[in-house]
Order: C-alpha cells, then sequence, then structure tokens
C-alpha cells in the first residue's frame, strides 16, 4: 500500500506516472497499477502504456545476468 499511496500522490501533481520494476518485483508492479486502477476507477486512472524489456547485468559472482524490467505508464482520463 506504500507503493499506492506514493503513486497517487504523484498523480495529483502530474499527468503521467511511470512505475518500473525489474526482477522479481516486476508482479508487485503489476498489483501496485491493478490496485490504481481497479479500486480508483471512479477519479478516471487508466494505464496508458507499458513496456518488457531486459537488461543485462554482471551478478556477484562475475556472470552476465539478463533482468526482466517493466514499466507501466498511468495516466488520468
Amino acid at each position: 500500500m506504500t507503493y499506492v499511496s506514493a503513486t497517487l500522490t504523484q498523480l495529483s501533481t502530474r499527468h503521467i506516472v511511470t512505475i518500473k520494476a525489474r526482477g522479481k518485483r516486476i508482479t508487485q508492479a503489476v498489483d501496485v497499477s491493478q490496485m490504481i486502477v481497479k479500486r480508483m476507477n471512479t477519479v478516471g486512472y487508466v494505464i496508458d502504456d507499458v513496456r518488457i524489456s531486459s537488461d543485462s547485468l554482471t551478478s556477484q559472482d562475475g556472470k552476465l545476468r539478463n533482468v526482466s524490467t517493466i514499466e507501466i505508464d498511468i495516466t488520468k482520463n
């Protein structure tokens, strides 16, 4: 709920907010966006765009790993 509150605070002063996550936190980003869109449907928030990609990161053992990323744009309709 902390991320939901922070996103709603940003949406009160900005036209568009982007939620970004990577790896295991992608599900949390999707949950946050869905809570805002579904529970605040009377306000008119909608998901404007979703971008998925992957980043190459070097792990602690020195190996190159691909990590999935997501960016979810939320705007007021």
